[in-house]
């Protein structure tokens, strides 16, 4: 039921059903469009235990599993569907779901095949960015956080989205069995529910008193500041008037209520719902002047986006916005949370996570939201994550999450204690000739890891900034290059400061070039290798840029091996090193014609020794290279 609370997205996926039906077929595909995925889901089944199940029904039965997160059976029926569809988003649902029942290493090849066929779904981008991003995810939130179930709360039905506010605690609860069931998942339908909570002890809970609950779906809420508002999630019912849009379905709307004599009172509707979309999960800034919530409204970047608005007086509103690519994607942001420090916070299945909603942060660096970040393990599981809330002062909140549900897709509400800060820095980085001093404007600024793995890339601006937000205590590389310049790197230690400024010198390409050689930083190779290293590149890129620029030099490569192994070994070597050097730099655009290559072997050693250290062997294995004289190149340099 939860899952309606995720906006109800009438997801098509683009299945076909122009093929003959079986009345039972019909059956379950009725269930299935009216969101009855418990009643869909039976039926589905029994066309499969009668073999008669074809691509739609194995498509709509493991999407119906995947609507109420049992994640076990979607990938039974994922996996059969899987072969014979050319829809992308069934092979990240499966990904997805083979995440969630701890299958990281299967869900990769669906990853890489969603990716090729959505090349610009922020998804896809993000995954291609940074493919290996499990184990950090796994390992980032081990020492951060402890996670513990509200046994004294929770019930066999859904629990979820507590907070607390003057010693009340709020959560919604489907335990009013009295209620009539709701067809997504045969639970009774939520209510918002309130309880005494003192010093970590609940007692006297209670359902909200005054006329916030209703026979239908209440719940998803947020108070202002001073405790005497209350924003929160309702189906289209207002009025005793139960709305639905063209297809049938009754969508999510925000409604106001107000604290009068201990009871929630004076329901008014916020004025930019609508019949045809959805929206909910609001959560209020710290000076309550901007609502934030969940929609699938026009604008939308995918199923469904995290937008904001102003608050004005007399429940008037601005106009919403929508927080952006950067906070939002093609699957579904929800859920978001807004800290005292006005950091955000919210659950996603659309940016990189471990298979159902994950919680991520942003944090708040002079009103801008940083990259989203998720929180890791063991705030987020391979279930679903959500409803995160977080004091800032006492560094004790709430989420809630199906990891330990007695029955599919329950949820239950959990405290957090975190135990350690989340944080980002600023890198404040800007790019100066070397020579005058003057910021140089439309540099390339590479922010990547120790390991050399790109983060991000951004041009400077007129000033020569270029600024990136990190994770707190990460150590980086910020690479600056710019054309007819030498390139340039530095290196920026861990640090928890809010913002660390870092000058990027660049020379003038002609520092390197003399009338003999280009004078580099020594380009190695591993051991009994000959591809370019990471930071070969880095510096063969010098090369490509002085070629670029003296369009007559020549340059021929020679390279150059330690003295283990034979010499006619040796030989080769350094013969496939020279040729694998001079591919890179044709590959950059420079015209094979004007490069050459050479081996020398273990012939001409840059250090000369009979028992070498490893660093010895190391400074032996190299390339050089060398002008071909040509009067007109030399002059130039000159």
């Amino acid at each position: 039921m939860k899952k309606l609370y995720i906006l109800i997205i009438t997801l098509t996926l683009g299945m076909s059903t122009t093929f003959a039906q079986s009345a039972l077929e019909k059956k379950a595909d009725k269930y299935y469009n009216r969101l009855e995925y418990v009643k869909a889901a039976k039926t589905y089944e029994k066309i499969v235990a009668n073999g008669d199940a074809n691509q739609h029904v194995y498509e709509n039965l493991a999407n119906a599993y995947y609507n109420m997160f049992n994640a076990k059976e979607a990938v039974k029926y994922y996996e059969k569907a899987v072969d014979k569809t050319d829809n992308s988003e069934i092979y990240y649902r499966y990904a997805q779901m083979l995440k969630a029942v701890g299958k990281y290493d299967e869900s990769i090849p669906w990853m890489e095949k969603f990716t090729k066929m959505n090349p610009a779904d922020h998804r896809a981008i993000k995954f291609r960015e940074n493919p290996n991003y499990l184990p950090k995810i796994l390992d980032r939130g081990k020492d951060k956080f402890v996670v513990n179930e509200m046994q004294n709360v929770n019930t066999e039905y859904i629990d979820y989205g507590a907070r607390v506010i003057n010693d009340k605690l709020y959560f919604v609860s489907a335990r009013n069995t009295s209620s009539k069931d709701y067809g997504w998942d045969d639970q009774p339908f939520l209510d918002i529910y309130q309880a005494d909570y003192i010093d970590g002890i609940v007692s006297n809970i209670e359902k909200l008193p005054g006329k916030v609950n209703t026979k239908y779906h209440d719940g998803s809420f947020a108070f202002t500041p001073d405790g005497k508002t209350m924003y929160f999630t309702r189906d289209n019912y207002y009025d005793k008037n139960y709305k639905t849009d063209t297809t049938g379905i009754s969508r999510l709307k925000l409604f106001s209520a107000q604290l009068k004599n201990n009871k929630w009172v004076n329901i008014k509707e916020l004025p930019f719902n609508n019949n045809n979309y959805s929206v909910g999960h609001p959560a209020v800034s710290p000076d309550g002047k901007k609502l934030y919530f969940a929609s699938d409204m026009p604008g939308t970047l995918g199923q469904s986006d995290i937008w904001v608005v102003d608050i004005k007086k007399n429940n008037k509103f601005g106009k919403p916005t929508n927080l952006g690519p950067n906070i939002n994607t093609e699957g579904r942001e929800n859920f978001p949370y807004i800290s005292s420090k006005g950091d955000l916070y919210f659950s996603s299945d659309g940016h990189l996570g471990l298979g159902g909603l994950d919680v991520f942060a942003c944090k708040n660096v002079d009103g801008k939201f940083s990259r989203p970040r998720n929180l890791g393990v063991p705030l987020n599981s391979g279930k679903d994550d959500f409803g995160f809330s977080i004091d800032d002062d006492t560094k004790n909140g709430f989420t809630s999450s199906n990891r330990n549900s007695t029955r599919i897709g329950d949820d239950n509400i959990f405290t957090v204690q975190n135990i350690k800060p989340i944080c980002d820095v600023l890198i404040s980085t800007q790019v100066i000739d070397a020579k005058t001093n003057k910021p140089i404007e439309g540099a390339s600024v590479t922010l990547t890891d120790k390991e050399g793995n790109p983060i991000k890339t951004k041009l400077t601006d007129n000033e020569g900034n270029a600024d990136f937000l990190i994770e707190c205590g990460k150590d980086v590389i910020a690479e600056g290059r710019m054309d007819e310049y030498e390139n340039n790197k530095v290196n920026v230690a861990g640090t928890t400061d809010e913002e660390v400024k870092v000058a990027i010198k660049l020379n003038p390409i002609e520092k390197i070039i003399t009338p003999r050689e280009l004078v580099l930083n020594p380009i190695y190779f591993d051991f009994d290798k000959w591809n370019i290293r990471s930071d070969a590149a880095f510096e063969l890129d010098k090369v490509v840029e002085a070629m670029k620029k003296y369009e007559d030099l020549k340059i021929n490569i020679v390279s150059h091996t330690d003295r283990r192994g034979s010499d006619k070994y040796n030989m080769s070597l350094s013969e496939k090193r020279a040729k694998s050097t001079l591919e890179y730099i044709v590959s950059k655009g420079i015209d094979a014609s004007r490069l050459s290559s050479e081996g020398k072997g273990e012939t001409e050693p840059a250090v000369k020794c009979t028992r070498c250290s490893k660093e010895q062997h190391q400074l032996n294995r190299r390339s050089e290279f060398l002008i071909i004289q040509e009067e007109k190149a030399v002059e130039s340099a000159e």
